[in-house]
């Protein structure tokens, strides 16, 4: 008869624990091991001047995902840094590109809501259409970054769903769940304002 150790001995034994990074996997090596390290040191120590980055740079209410997304790029992407040093450079990098990608959206965003404007009649329909229209860009700014970026690619860009998985560098069935989130929290909250 053999016996189980208790959860007490495993966590004493158990590197990763001890180390903070959670559980051994068992498809883990040490390379995977040194990299979950590695990735806690570097958001211990660089997650607040990101954020700070990002707000910076003008994207105040979108600064949690687009550091949360920069550090999921870099853990996709660790096997091919040169130097493993060089995270926090590619953390920055990363923040900085995603800051102007949302900015960009923002503009193609306004653009078209000022061109769909200039088509009305008269001002007091302008005047709703504008109150509308800031309605749908203030739910908008509240979805997540990916739901809000597949909507806007697809529903104000036209953009056709291979086109926006390769835009933002996803699969075409992450695309749909972002538009299918997207729309039904976005009904939600619309319906909520009404």
């Amino acid at each position: 008869m053999t016996t189980r150790p208790n959860d007490e001995t495993q966590a004493n034994s158990d590197p990763a624990r001890s180390a903070g990074v959670g559980p051994i996997e068992p498809s883990m090596d040490l390379r995977d091991l040194e990299r979950e390290s590695a990735m806690v040191r570097l958001f211990d120590g660089h997650h607040a001047q990101l954020l700070r980055l990002a707000v910076l740079l003008g994207a105040e209410q979108d600064a949690e995902d687009i550091v949360a997304e920069a550090f999921c790029e870099l853990h996709r992407t660790w096997y091919r840094l040169r130097d493993p040093e060089a995270g926090p450079r590619y953390l920055r990098s990363v923040v900085v590109n995603l800051v102007r990608m949302r900015i960009r959206h923002i503009k193609v965003l306004r653009k078209h809501i000022d061109f769909e404007a200039s088509d009305v009649e008269s001002a007091e329909s302008a005047a709703l259409l504008r109150e509308d229209q800031r309605k749908v860009v203030d739910a908008l700014q509240a979805l997540p970054a990916r739901q809000r970026e597949a909507l806007v690619l697809r529903y104000w860009l036209d953009l056709k769903e291979v086109e926006i998985a390769e835009a933002m560098r996803i699969s075409q069935g992450a695309v749909k769940s972002h538009i299918s989130r997207g729309m039904h929290a976005l009904s939600r909250m619309m319906g909520a304002r009404s």
